[in-house]
């Protein structure tokens, strides 16, 4: 990751800038500064997209309300700032977010956040606890794991500001979501991501 040198007084400054004043690409504000995110990897970047697909098909809500990687989420700690893998939003956001795609902690929590775990001890580590900590925190409801390295999904709920374990789901399982109810999506459909 690459530091940016833009340097801001304090997170709501940079929140209040417009798209054409922020630097090209995903970057997380840390600290007063913007560290770049690096570019998501091939597996990673269309088990997202193929999940939006899938999520679309199964008609859960929509398809506007579903954004994959670009959807900023403001979070306790630090950075203060994350771009999940993919966002539900909810009927509120799309009013709220019109100038930029950013949820602030004054907007309602997203529905659901899903993180597509990259291989490595240290982004196994970000994706498992530094993220689940912070969307927990944060008050969003439910969170998905997609773990290509050990082929599951783990979905969590929020309680008291922590996330329990709902499920874990492998092969032929049907996704069971709290908010969602249970999908007709299995985990090897989204595993295998359109194999």
């Amino acid at each position: 990751m690459n530091q940016t040198k833009t340097q801001f007084k304090n997170i709501e400054n940079f929140l209040a800038l417009d798209l054409g004043d922020l630097p090209e690409g995903r970057c997380e504000y840390v600290d007063g500064e913007l560290v770049e995110l690096m570019p998501e990897g091939e597996e990673n970047d269309w088990i997202a997209n193929y999940l939006f697909y899938l999520l679309v098909q199964a008609n859960i809500t929509q398809p506007k309300l579903i954004r994959p990687g670009r959807c900023e989420v403001e979070v306790p700690g630090t950075p203060q700032t994350r771009f999940p893998d993919l966002v539900i939003l909810t009927e509120e956001h799309p009013g709220l977010t019109k100038r930029r795609l950013t949820i602030t902690h004054t907007m309602p929590a997203p529905r659901l956040v899903v993180e597509v775990i990259s291989p490595g001890k240290k982004n196994r580590e970000r994706d498992t606890v530094d993220k689940r900590q912070q969307y927990a925190e944060r008050g969003i409801p439910e969170y998905w794991l997609i773990d290509p390295e050990n082929q599951s999904i783990t979905v969590l709920k929020v309680v008291d500001e922590q996330y329990t374990e709902h499920g874990i789901f492998r092969g032929d399982d049907r996704i069971d979501s709290p908010t969602f109810g249970l999908l007709q999506l299995t985990a090897a459909q989204i595993l295998n991501a359109g194999n």
